[in-house]
Order: structure tokens, then C-alpha cells, then sequence
């Protein structure tokens, strides 16, 4: 990408679109178009394309998405696949008819089977069922990644994919039923810590196996993929390691400074049992994640504390 491209960053109030632009800003580039969603609906299908046929954007980074934790993907199967769907459809095809140069569609890891051999592949794509409790943003998500490949090979563009593993670090959602599961600890522990609480109760029996990635790293790889990849398969991003939930549970009270009892609802769902990303694609291409575990819930942490508006989202 030239430094004085037009690149237009799609989402760029959430977590990872707020973070691609931090660091396209970082790398110097000059020319970055963003929008508000009061601005512009991306799923209404004729304001998208009025917006594409404004601007003309040679590159894009699709970040914008519906997203939330077990119970909001369970208790809004419809939803999550309706706004998906229609952010994806929209976005992409506008690009397309605009004469997009290269667009980068950002998915999820739980696009994965249920019980796909671990570390998850990116040739494990649609070998065998999803995990139930999310299965309609999962199809949201493969329906995207698959139109980018589809364009590709009918029209010849440009257009790739990276799958994330399970994102956290500033500007994350830490609201008290949509969120995702380190976020919501975070909530969780430091209000129990607030409020003087004798003990924190979560979700499960804390035995799935989870991977967590930084978000800055995340979007350096974001732009080092648009700048050094191309190709039909999607990327998967992530750090190749993973923590039992029971283990990140006592991580995050340690980091929140509680000092009460962690007791484990096992009426509630434990998700996909085991869910390791194979980041061998991305290290073969030259990147690597930088931020710890330990470091990466500390900085998510102080920014939780020093922006208290993010817990009501």
C-alpha cells in the first residue's frame, strides 16, 4: 500500500478497527478514511454502495462486525447472522463494483469445526459440523471469507482473509452479558474486588483450552498481510499457545487484585472444548506475535479502569 493510498477502515470504533488504525498511523499512512455507523449503516445495501462510489477507496479493512460472548450468540442466533451477513455482502460487493484494489476481511477462529484436529489448520475449513452456541456468526463469517475467494476466482481481485483467535486489549466490550470471556473476567473480578464480593462465580467447569491475542499484534499482522499476501485460503492469527479457562480465571484475579473464591457453574456451557489456532502460515510469512499473556491482561486491564464508559457497552 502506498502511504498516501485511500484505505478505508471499516469498524473503526471497535476493537480491532480502532487498532488497525493505530497502526496504519504508526507505519505513516496519510490518507485513512473511517465512519461512523450514525454516518453510515453498513447494512443497508444502497448507502454502502453510495459511500464506495464517493470515496473510491483503493484498499479496505473489514473490521466491522456483530459480536458477543456464548449467551449473546446463543440468545441471538437470528441477529448475529442477519448483521453479519449484511455488513459482509455489502461492504465486499461495493468494493468490488468500485474497483477496490485489495480489501482484507477479518473472520474468527470459530469458523473452525467442533472437534477439528488441534492445532486448527486452515485446510480444516468445513470438514466437519460447528460448534452450536455460535454456529450462526461462524456461517456469517465463512460466507465471508468465501465470497472474498469466490471474487477472487470468477473476477480475479485481490481479496484475502485472516481469522483471528480470541482478540483482547483496549477498546475491547466489556459489557455484562455480550461480551467475551476475558473481558467479561476482567468486568467480573474487579467489581467483585470493588465491591468487597467473597467469591466470583463462572461459567463451566473452567476445562475448554482457549488461545488469546493481543489486539496491536493483531493489526500489525493486518497490515503486513495486505502489504506481503495474497491467496484464496485464509490466515489464521494467533500465538500458537493456550490456557485451560481455570487458569485464566486465577490469572485475571491475580492481575485485578481479587483475593476472594473462584467457584464454576457447570449448568452453564463450557463452549468448544479446545479451540489452538496453527499460526504456522503467518510465521512462514514473517510475523510473530509480541505481547504476553500476563502483560497484555494488565494493559487491557488499566484500560478498562481508565475508560469505566466501555463496561456499559
Amino acid at each position: 500500500m502506498e502511504k498516501n493510498a485511500k484505505i478505508f477502515v471499516a469498524g473503526h470504533r471497535g476493537m480491532v478497527g480502532s487498532a488497525i488504525v493505530r497502526e496504519l498511523q504508526r507505519q505513516g499512512y496519510e490518507n485513512i478514511i473511517t465512519c461512523s455507523h450514525q454516518e453510515l449503516d453498513l447494512c443497508r445495501q444502497a448507502d454502502v454502495e453510495r459511500f464506495f462510489a464517493s470515496h473510491k477507496p483503493e484498499y479496505v479493512f473489514l473490521a466491522a462486525a456483530k459480536v458477543g460472548g456464548i449467551d449473546a450468540n446463543q440468545s441471538a442466533l437470528a441477529d448475529f447472522m442477519y448483521y453479519n451477513m449484511m455488513i459482509e455482502m455489502n461492504v465486499i460487493h461495493a468494493a468490488w463494483e468500485n474497483g477496490c484494489r485489495k480489501l482484507e476481511f477479518l473472520g474468527s477462529s470459530c469458523i473452525y469445526p467442533r472437534l477439528a484436529p488441534q492445532p486448527m489448520q486452515e485446510s480444516c475449513l468445513l470438514t466437519s459440523a460447528l460448534e452450536q452456541s455460535n454456529e450462526a456468526y461462524a456461517l456469517a463469517k465463512i460466507s465471508g471469507l468465501k465470497y472474498c475467494e469466490y471474487l477472487n476466482r470468477q473476477y480475479g481481485t485481490d481479496y484475502i482473509s485472516v481469522m483471528p483467535t480470541n482478540l483482547y486489549g483496549p477498546n475491547d466490550n466489556y459489557h455484562p452479558t455480550h461480551s467475551h470471556v476475558l473481558p467479561a473476567l476482567i468486568r467480573r473480578f474487579h467489581e467483585a474486588k470493588i465491591n468487597g464480593e467473597l467469591y466470583v462465580t463462572c461459567w463451566g467447569d473452567g476445562s475448554p483450552l482457549r488461545e488469546f491475542l493481543y489486539v496491536d499484534d493483531l493489526a500489525e499482522l493486518c497490515v503486513f498481510l495486505m502489504n506481503h499476501y495474497s491467496g484464496n485460503e485464509t490466515v489464521n492469527a494467533g500465538t500458537g499457545k493456550e490456557i485451560t479457562i481455570r487458569e485464566l480465571a486465577a490469572l485475571v484475579a491475580e492481575i485485578t487484585g481479587f483475593k476472594g473464591e473462584i467457584r464454576w457453574d457447570t449448568d452453564k456451557p463450557n463452549g468448544t472444548p479446545r479451540k489452538l489456532l496453527d499460526v504456522s502460515k503467518a510465521l512462514g510469512l514473517g510475523w510473530h506475535y509480541k505481547t504476553g499473556l500476563r502483560e497484555g491482561i494488565r494493559l487491557a486491564y488499566e484500560d478498562f479502569k481508565n475508560n469505566p464508559l466501555r463496561a456499559e457497552r
